[in-house]
């Protein structure tokens, strides 16, 4: 028994392709007011109302198309670097999922089942960059759940970690075997509407409102700023590999609604490279650590047909990190900053 412990925490996935599991994930994660920031009612006249009636049966055809015989493959290799972590430290590592199973209320739950006393807990939030419809919502569903089931447990959080040199590395690395495969590299990452960007901006006069925003130094603003970690991985993450300004893109991806995101998109650019020349290309995901829907079949299934169809001649989707062991060492790593922080903390305990 301890009394401390890891829990990681990825975004989730329905329970399976079945369309009526599939409505039930979603709408859970499209209630969340993190993700849909309208008012309650509106939300809910958009969701249950519009959405609910025609998205589940389009997403389970796409999660059929990606679908592991052992399940969904976002939980598939959660579980393995959840024990590849567990075998590396002396604490329990638990795994919960933001929506769907398990919840993070299980999650927890399960780690305070097999260890009554325990005190501290240590969140890391799957996701190398800040928003409110990712990291915000874990961190304020767990601070929830706790004080909802009055347990005495103190929860620490791993701060978002985009321009961490081990990361950095470990996510270059995994870019190293295509280097001389592919003459362009799209780094991907999901989008979030532009109303999110400015959200998190305590200035409210620089994010999107000033040119080349994300480029030019404003701390505050960019503490929080989606938009800015993205661009500030693909710099770090092209500076390890050596790639020149014209070898490489930056992108979003997974628009929802007829709002205005954060551009360029993903799908326009795919559409558009080969008729400037791009016709061998890579494309890396970087706001995933998990291969999912959004890598497996909108990226590499459908981005790849956009691209072919419009000339392209070679397309693929590089993985993420998955289950690499450069990307257990640094989960290993952040755990092990909060257990020293912890023991320095209560040398009695």
């Amino acid at each position: 028994m301890s009394k401390q412990a890891v829990l990681l925490v990825n975004l989730g996935s329905p329970d399976s392709t079945n369309p009526n599991d599939v409505k039930k994930y979603l709408d859970e994660f499209l209630m969340d007011k993190y993700v849909i920031d309208y008012p309650y009612l509106f939300r809910a006249l958009l969701v249950k109302g519009i959405i609910l009636n025609t998205r589940p049966k389009k997403s389970a055809a796409a999660y059929k198309k990606i679908w592991w015989e052992e399940g969904s493959p976002l939980i598939i290799l959660s579980q393995r670097v959840q024990k590849q972590l567990q075998r590396r430290l002396d604490v329990p590592v638990g795994l919960a999922m933001r929506y769907g199973n398990p919840s993070i209320e299980h999650g927890i739950r399960e780690l305070k089942k097999e260890n009554p006393n325990l005190e501290q807990l240590f969140i890391i939030p799957l996701y190398p960059q800040y928003a409110e419809s990712t990291v915000r919502t874990i961190e304020e569903k767990a601070k929830q759940v706790v004080a909802k089931n009055k347990w005495n447990i103190q929860l620490s959080f791993q701060p978002v970690f985009y321009q961490d040199k081990d990361y950095i590395a470990a996510l270059g690395d995994s870019i190293k075997p295509y280097l001389d495969q592919y003459d362009h590299f799209l780094f991907s990452y999901h989008g979030i509407p532009e109303r999110h960007v400015k959200k998190t901006d305590p200035t409210n006069a620089h994010c999107l409102q000033v040119e080349n925003c994300c480029q030019k130094i404003c701390a505050p603003a960019q503490e929080k700023c989606y938009r800015h970690h993205c661009f500030e991985t693909t710099k770090y993450v092209v500076e390890y590999l050596g790639l020149k300004e014209d070898q490489y893109t930056i992108s979003f991806q997974s628009r929802l609604g007829n709002d205005p995101w954060i551009k360029p998109y993903t799908d326009y650019l795919l559409e558009e490279m080969p008729t400037k020349g791009i016709t061998s290309l890579a494309v890396i995901c970087p706001a995933f650590v998990s291969d999912c829907l959004e890598t497996l079949e909108e990226i590499s299934m459908e981005g790849k047909e956009e691209f072919m169809h419009a000339g392209g001649k070679s397309f693929t989707q590089i993985p993420c990190l998955n289950e690499n062991e450069a990307w257990i060492d640094v989960l290993e790593k952040f755990s092990n900053q909060f257990l020293n922080t912890f023991d320095a903390d209560n040398p009695d305990l």
